[in-house]
């Protein structure tokens, strides 16, 4: 049987599933936690509903790896490494270099790591884990899904910041995005829903998680995106601040003495729901908080997402659904509810009994004018999906 490893890989960790092929069934899933840090663990998933946690020094990803591949055959999710295929990789930027998905050479593995200025805390990260599995399955692809590559689409008019053009030319300063591999999967699943086309729809996609964003998808592709050439900004998130006026940092770091690496680090890790409420970054521990802050913090929230949705409504001329997706979109109804009370006269009428519902439905009623549904996001399935498309011919073997 022929398998592809879908990985996520972040700087200190990286999730993991493992496919089946043709049937895209998931074998096994999981994470490495902690890695180069103290308390590092190990998690396994089977298909069966057994899961195994140890805990273990993991020095560097290629341990990771190492200790990834050993566990599989382990627990007999492989047999052989030669049943693996193929391995996808999320990597958040490929800047203007990388329009789509790319099997990864020694060359492109360089290209990724210089792209590390435009995504800092992820580049670096993702391009060492991809290295990792080339020296522990050399002879297996090594597949680069970019965030950006969906939204490579973006005209110019939606992806030029008005700054000097120059900027652009010598330096690539312009509007990026992310979760592309995310609104892509979403995308197709909510045409389905809707049984049409992907190219016949206007689209809305609220990826809203610890980190948010949203799209306009218009005719199957992207027409603009909440974030930017990093994803510091668009609407209010977990941690990071959101779109906010430069002047202010030049302000804040006068009157704090911080440097602007030191303010860029307090807008990405100590902003958002966590700066607001002083509480958490995470929508949960908020979500029937009374404090007044945890309260504001939720409807800042809701405030940004309905700003962006308001302003891509008008630049599609209109839109056929909102879809939310990702851990907040996907299970916090009370975010949901508010979204689309905001839009009642636009002519969405809500069905709150069907929000209060979990997994892929509709939450507004029939006859409403702009459809609303929930639609569960599944990256590593994309991933997957990108690998065995450039693979074909070993997956056909």
């Amino acid at each position: 049987m022929k398998k592809v490893l879908a990985i996520n890989s972040g700087s200190s960790s990286f999730k993991f599933k493992l496919f089946s092929l043709p049937d895209e069934k998931v074998i096994a899933q999981g994470m490495a936690d902690r890695v180069g840090l103290k308390g590092s663990s190990f998690s396994v998933l089977l298909d069966d509903g057994t899961e195994h946690v140890t805990n273990i020094d993991i020095p560097d990803q290629e341990a990771a790896v190492s200790f990834l591949i050993n566990a599989l055959k382990k627990y007999h999710a492989v047999e052989s490494l030669d049943e693996i295929i193929g391995v996808g990789h999320r990597v958040v930027n490929g800047g203007e270099h990388f329009k789509d998905s790319t099997i990864i050479d020694r060359q492109n593995l360089q290209k990724i790591y210089d792209l590390s200025d435009f995504a800092p805390l992820h580049n670096p990260a993702e391009a060492r884990g991809i290295e990792a599995f080339m020296h522990v399955l050399p002879k297996v692809p090594q597949v680069a899904v970019f965030d950006t590559s969906f939204h490579q689409t973006l005209d110019p008019v939606h992806y030029l910041y008005s700054i000097p053009y120059e900027y652009y030319e010598k330096y690539r300063a312009r509007k990026y995005g992310a979760h592309g591999t995310s609104v892509h999967y979403v995308t197709l699943e909510a045409a389905k829903m809707m049984n049409k086309k992907p190219s016949d729809l206007k689209l809305i996609i609220c990826h809203l998680g610890s980190g948010s964003s949203i799209t306009a998808v218009k005719n199957g592709k992207s027409y603009d995106t909440s974030m930017g050439f990093s994803p510091l900004s668009g609407v209010t998130m977990g941690t990071r601040s959101g779109d906010i006026d430069p002047s202010l940092l030049q302000h804040l770091m006068h009157k704090t003495g911080a440097s602007i690496d030191e303010m860029i680090n307090i807008l990405n890790k100590d902003s958002g729901l966590l700066g607001i409420s002083g509480i958490s970054s995470d929508m949960r521990d908020l979500e029937f908080n009374k404090d007044q802050r945890a309260v504001l913090a939720r409807k800042i929230f809701v405030n940004r997402v309905v700003r962006y949705i308001g302003s891509y409504i008008a630049e599609m001329g209109g839109a056929d659904a909102i879809v939310f997706t990702a851990g907040v979109g996907e299970k916090d109804p009370g975010v949901r509810k508010d979204v689309m009370d905001a839009f009642k006269y636009m002519g969405v009428i809500p069905d709150y009994e069907a929000n209060k519902k979990k997994g892929r439905h509709f939450i507004t009623k029939p006859e409403s004018k702009v459809h609303v549904m929930v639609v569960p996001t599944d990256e590593e399935l994309m991933i997957a999906q990108d690998v065995m498309r450039l693979t074909r011919d070993a997956v056909l073997a």
